[in-house]
């Protein structure tokens, strides 16, 4: 493979992920025929995630947006679509009123449950063959790509 197609095969990878999840979701099929996708996002369940894992903190948008490597108008973006679906809500922090605490309702818990479940068997099928020491030079790589582009000012 050549070096310059890397970044290709990863989003194409990326592609093919997302194209699974939605083709073998009858739900989600139903909803795109309708145009009308409610599915939530992979950013969206990365959120739902990071949410459930800090269940007993105060998670707000600046923490997110930190933790996902997102611009501040993504992730606004984000909430405000999953505040109109209903997944979360945001509530004026009694401590700081400037800042708006982040809380998952119960149709959040369900849906990133499900979602959940499906990445876990996407992601079986994704690595049967591959040896551990095959994943560890990969997530190692990986790493380390996430690190130069984090470091670099590329015009």
């Amino acid at each position: 493979m050549e070096r310059s197609k890397i970044l290709y095969q990863i989003k194409s990878l990326e592609n093919m992920i997302a194209r699974k999840f939605i083709k073998d979701d009858e739900f989600c099929k139903q909803k795109l025929e309708n145009k009308k996708m409610t599915k939530p996002t992979s950013t969206q369940m990365q959120i739902m995630g990071y949410i459930l894992e800090h269940i007993d903190e105060v998670v707000y948008q600046k923490d997110l947006e930190e933790v996902l490597n997102l611009r501040r108008a993504t992730v606004s973006g984000v909430l405000q679509t999953m505040e109109k679906n209903n997944l979360i809500k945001r509530v004026t922090d009694t401590i700081d009123t400037r800042t708006k605490k982040i809380i998952l309702n119960e149709k959040a818990k369900e849906s990133f449950l499900k979602g959940q479940k499906k990445i876990i068997e996407l992601e079986k099928v994704a690595i049967e063959g591959v040896t551990e020491e095959e994943l560890k030079i990969f997530i190692n790589v990986i790493e380390k790509m996430k690190n130069n582009i984090s470091k670099e000012d590329i015009n």
